[in-house]
């Protein structure tokens, strides 16, 4: 029998495909791995002190926090995988654009959003000290630390969550149509982050984000996009005079950053344009299928 990519680690959720309900599922399993994770940054509190919860201790319960949810859909893909087909979380259609070119736009896409986005967090009232205070935390302590939580840990996990299993499960399990089924999964990205201020630009980040999904099926790529918007931040958080900078605004004048805004925006346009270019297989998109286990054992 050829357990086709069953092996890998990717590969062990193929055969859950969720929808709504299966979204909600995913999200509650989400929030008691989130319980469990602040538990245990408590704990790291108790035995180290508080220096090393603040230091350490998001590096230690955010990954626990996506553990049950993926306990969960890697139980149910095995008790589908014999009777059912399944659908890769990542599969690499970007013909005929070519891998490179869809690496360079993804890469530009996802820095273009995170720019003309912040114009509309920056309309929103003044962040409360203790969430600024939290986030700066993520982006300027030790480096090795910040790297690793924000630029590894959240575009694999996230992007697992959002892209790989939401989205794919609404384009694949059900009959919502994929502009919506794009929408939705933004929405739930949004929601995850817990705070309108994350929220704003990941509903909108999102958007693109499930846009180059749906149409190479790249979950790779989605990682690599979240991962230079995640970095960039990391950067700019540890330039000493940009750490107290709130918006691009504090930094450049309304008329400069509406002109550069504007021109971000038609990047992503663009961005957008160049990725429709590739031809979608089925209508719920590029993501490659695979057989069932029994299939495979009758080939």
């Amino acid at each position: 029998m050829k357990k086709r990519g069953n092996y890998k680690f990717l590969g062990r959720f193929s055969w859950y495909v969720p929808g709504v309900g299966g979204m909600f599922a995913l999200l509650a399993w989400l929030l008691a791995g989130a319980f469990i994770g602040s538990l245990i940054q408590l704990a790291v509190g108790a035995a180290m002190g508080p220096e090393a919860m603040a230091e350490y201790g998001t590096l230690v319960s955010y990954p626990i926090m996506f553990i049950p949810p993926m306990i969960y859909a890697s139980v149910k893909s095995g008790a589908a995988s014999a009777s059912r087909r399944g659908v890769k979380l990542d599969s690499n259609h970007f013909s005929p654009l070519g891998a490179v070119l869809c690496v360079i736009l993804s890469i530009f896409g996802a820095i273009s959003v995170s720019f003309w986005s912040d114009g509309f967090t920056s309309l929103l009232p003044e962040m409360p000290k203790f969430l600024k205070d939290a986030l700066e935390g993520l982006t300027s302590g030790k480096i090795w630390v910040n790297f690793l939580a924000v630029s590894i840990f959240a575009p694999f996990f996230e992007e697992w969550l959002c892209r790989g299993m939401v989205l794919r499960g609404l384009l694949n399990g059900t009959r919502i149509k994929p502009v919506w089924a794009i929408a939705i999964s933004a929405a739930f990205f949004a929601l995850i982050h817990m705070n309108p201020w994350q929220a704003l630009p990941a509903f909108l980040m999102g958007c693109l984000f499930g846009y180059v999904y749906y149409r190479t099926g790249s979950l790779k790529l989605t990682m690599l996009m979240h991962f230079a918007n995640n970095t960039m931040a990391l950067v700019f958080g540890h330039i000493d005079s940009l750490k107290d900078v709130e918006s691009w605004t504090d930094l450049m004048p309304v008329p400069q950053y509406a002109a550069t805004a504007a021109a971000c925006f038609l990047l992503t346009v663009l961005v957008v344009l160049a990725f429709r270019r590739i031809p979608i297989q089925k209508p719920a998109g590029n993501s490659d299928e695979l057989p069932s286990l029994f299939e495979n054992d009758e080939i």
